[in-house]
């Protein structure tokens, strides 16, 4: 088992040139698609290789899957791409999945795809062609409509990224997903970034160079079901608004000053009534549910505050987003004959540590 971690270089080889292309996949009981997948993958890295000379390889990083995922992946053929399999010791999240495979990368430019298929990898090329013809260090892909979305579900993420984005200097695209081609010098930046609560999303269009917009369609899901709920998206909203946004805070602020405006305004009106009238104002229900409202702002507030404060907690302690359980490579030139490279914790000193 090994375990990995942050650093400002990478302890890795860059591969045979930047003209190299590693694609990242995490897969997280996917074992029903995997093969039709990858062979699309391995079509595509063909027709890279025809057109732009590019070398490619793509790491399967598994996420802890419970199914035969696993199984599957060690056996598929490395026909036309270098494989790599990166098994994780459980379920880390996806946001741990994506470090594992950057980490593990050998090529110079990274892809970013997920593994349900819904990220079609025809859009692949388009990527690669605005990255080698028209430059650009950052290709990210984009939801083009979200009319099928439930209504709720649209304003959840209108209302996020409005949030997110609220004072920020650096504005992050909304509806941008984790589709996305990060060019030599942009993937070599975002190792660099010391956070051990990662948001993704954030980190690839914060590190800036010149980033494109490339809308799609996604793919229905051919099999399985979504391993996203309501919950996992509601904690992935908190993870992206702590690290990249004190919007929260600054409505904590805001909140309070009208609250104190609004007692001051009424403190004064009784103030007036009891020296006008000479008797004091009935309103005893009044005060009750006033303090009722102000008692569930401060622990609403005091929870904000919680959030923030534990992700500094998380970071200090800097344990490891992950571990590695196995990990094993098929290269084109070793005609099928997989290298295993499985290592022991204990045995090696991580080159990244992160919390998770």
């Amino acid at each position: 088992m090994s375990a990995s971690g942050t650093g400002t270089t990478s302890m890795r080889p860059r591969g045979r040139s930047d003209n190299s292309l590693s694609v990242v996949v995490p897969v997280f009981n996917e074992g029903d698609g995997l093969a039709a997948l990858h062979s699309r993958i391995a079509e595509i890295a063909g027709r890279l290789q025809e057109r732009w000379r590019l070398t490619a390889e793509v790491v399967y990083v598994d996420d802890g899957s419970r199914d035969g995922t696993l199984a599957i992946a060690h056996g598929l053929a490395a026909d036309v791409l270098d494989i790599q399999v990166v098994s994780l010791s459980r379920n880390f999240g996806k946001e741990a999945a994506l470090l594992a495979g950057l980490d593990h990368t050998r090529f110079g430019a990274v892809l970013f795809m997920d593994g349900d298929g819904q990220h079609p990898p025809t859009l692949v090329e388009t990527l690669v062609g605005h990255w080698l013809d028209d430059g650009y260090d950052v290709v990210y892909t984009a939801k083009a409509h979200r009319e099928s979305e439930p209504l709720l579900r649209r304003l959840s993420v209108r209302g996020f990224y409005s949030l997110l984005n609220w004072g920020a200097r650096h504005k992050i695209p909304e509806d941008a997903g984790d589709f996305r081609l990060l060019s030599p010098r942009a993937a070599a930046a975002l190792k660099q970034m010391p956070e051990r609560n990662r948001f993704f999303k954030g980190l690839s269009s914060w590190i800036g160079f010149k980033q494109r917009r490339v809308d799609y369609e996604p793919a229905a899901r051919a099999h399985g079901q979504t391993k996203w709920n309501a919950f996992s998206l509601i904690g992935l909203s908190i993870e992206g608004l702590t690290s990249f946004s004190v919007a929260p805070l600054r409505v904590a602020s805001l909140l309070g000053l009208l609250l104190a405006g609004a007692a001051l305004i009424f403190g004064t009106q009784i103030l007036i009534e009891t020296l006008l009238s000479g008797e004091s104002v009935p309103g005893y229900p009044s005060v009750i549910v006033g303090l009722m409202v102000l008692g569930g702002v401060q622990l609403i507030m005091i929870g904000v505050m919680g959030e923030y404060i534990g992700k500094i907690l998380s970071e200090l302690k800097a344990r490891p987003v992950y571990f590695v359980a196995e990990h094993s490579l098929k290269t084109t030139d070793d005609a099928g004959r997989a290298k295993d490279t499985a290592q022991d914790a204990s045995t090696q000193t991580p080159a990244r540590s992160a919390a998770e």
